[in-house]
C-alpha cells in the first residue's frame, strides 16, 4: 500500500468516529492491520491541510491529547472535544472508556 493510500485509509476510519467519541492511534493501526500507531499519527498530521478529518478524536493509548501541538492553535484539540461533550483535564480524556470507540465494532472490514 502506498503512503497516500495508507493515509487515505486512516482518514476514512477517522471520519467514521462518532461525534463525542474518541479512539487511539493504535486502535486505528490495528484495525487497518498495516503500520503502527506512529504511522497513524503521521497520517493525521497531514489531515490538517483541508481534509474533513476529525483528527481531534484520536488520542494516545493513555487518553492523552498527544497530537494537540499539531493543531493550528494551542488548546484547539481540547476545545473541539469539549464542544462534543468529552471532558478533558490536564490534556487527558476523562471517562476514557465511556467515550472510547473501536472501528472493529462499528465498521465493515477495510
Amino acid at each position: 500500500m502506498s503512503e497516500n493510500n495508507y493515509f487515505e485509509a486512516v482518514f476514512e476510519v477517522t471520519r467514521q468516529i462518532p461525534f463525542g467519541r474518541i479512539t487511539t492511534y493504535g486502535t486505528i493501526a490495528n484495525y487497518l492491520t498495516l503500520g503502527s500507531a506512529r504511522m497513524v499519527g503521521w497520517a493525521l498530521n497531514k489531515s490538517h491541510s483541508g481534509e474533513d478529518v476529525p483528527a481531534h478524536r484520536v488520542v494516545n493509548r493513555k487518553g492523552e491529547l498527544s497530537g494537540r501541538n499539531h493543531f493550528p492553535a494551542p488548546g484547539l484539540m481540547q476545545a473541539l472535544l469539549e464542544n462534543e461533550g468529552v471532558k478533558v483535564k490536564e490534556n487527558v480524556i476523562q471517562d476514557f472508556e465511556k467515550h472510547f470507540w473501536d472501528p472493529a465494532d462499528g465498521l465493515e472490514d477495510y
